[in-house]
């Protein structure tokens, strides 16, 4: 009962507003109000502040600063073999799976379209049918940056609007076809892996969804899709282990890679804790 609620209040709010209110919030330097905001999530979601580059709490000036705070140079060591793909975020496996007929697995339940996900361009979802996918959740506690799994090249970005329900487990098994729903920054990259999609999605007061090359790309949300394309010659170019977007509040990644040219790893299963820079997978020779 207390689950159904939940969900029903989450179709009910205002989630827009009410974000970019938190947002807000969240940016402002508050001083005395800022540090208690922190300290009382520190302890409320037990952060490891010991991994932080800054580890005093009164170093951040904002919320959004603490957030997005940078680890340590050694927090996380990077899987440095040549073909080993680098886990591209802290978290927890949501889902890993093929993308069979189209359809990414959402739920026990619940599948969605692979081209809605990525903006509903069937040209630019086609390389990645019958291709991997794993989907990562980022809790609270975790560290907000997305880093790459492997060397890329941009080759296009795409701000899809949509809701802002949230992506915690419950509502992922609740609320059909969630991640194609929620606002998001689709960003393909050209790798020796062949295309990898790196989708960012929004949920409930996720204040901000950032890449490093082109800074906020919401809010401000839209009404329709944008795109921009990226010619090689000028394309950003990230190696792996780079920092490539970061969220200010925390939300979900979905990695989609095209089909036989990767084998994400075994150890891999729904719930499984992963940390930035472990293995992720290995790419197929060809």
């Amino acid at each position: 009962m207390i689950d159904h609620l939940k969900i029903l209040l989450q179709y009910l709010l205002p989630k827009h507003l009410l974000s970019r209110l938190v947002g807000r919030l969240a940016a402002m330097e508050g001083g005395s109000l800022s540090q208690y905001l922190i300290r009382l999530f520190i302890r409320r979601y037990r952060v490891n502040m010991n991994e932080a580059l800054h580890p005093d709490p009164a170093h951040y000036a904002s919320f959004n600063d603490f957030f997005t705070r940078p680890l340590k140079p050694d927090a996380r060591p990077l899987v440095t073999e040549p073909g080993v793909l680098a886990m591209p975020v802290d978290g927890a496996i949501s889902q890993l799976a093929p993308i069979q007929q189209g359809r990414i697995i959402q739920a026990k339940g619940h599948d969605y379209s692979a081209c809605t996900l990525l903006g509903g361009d069937k040209t630019l979802a086609a390389p990645f049918m019958g291709g991997d996918f794993a989907t990562i959740y980022l809790a609270p506690k975790d560290y907000h940056r997305i880093h790459m799994p492997l060397d890329g090249v941009l080759k296009t970005m795409v701000y899809v609007p949509g809701e802002l329900f949230s992506v915690n487990p419950l509502t992922a098994s609740r609320v059909p076809g969630l991640f194609a729903r929620n606002e998001r920054v689709v960003c393909i990259f050209d790798t020796e892996a062949g295309p990898m999609a790196l989708v960012l999605v929004g949920a409930t007061i996720v204040a901000s969804i950032e890449t490093v090359w082109a800074g906020t790309i919401t809010p401000p949300a839209g009404k329709r899709i944008q795109r921009w394309d990226y010619a090689p010659e000028t394309a950003p170019r990230l190696s792996k282990g780079d920092e490539m977007g970061r969220f200010k509040l925390g939300s979900t990644v979905v990695c989609l890679f095209a089909p036989d040219r990767v084998t994400l790893s075994a150890e891999l299963t729904p719930a499984t804790q992963t940390r930035m820079g472990t293995e992720f997978g290995r790419i197929n020779p060809q």
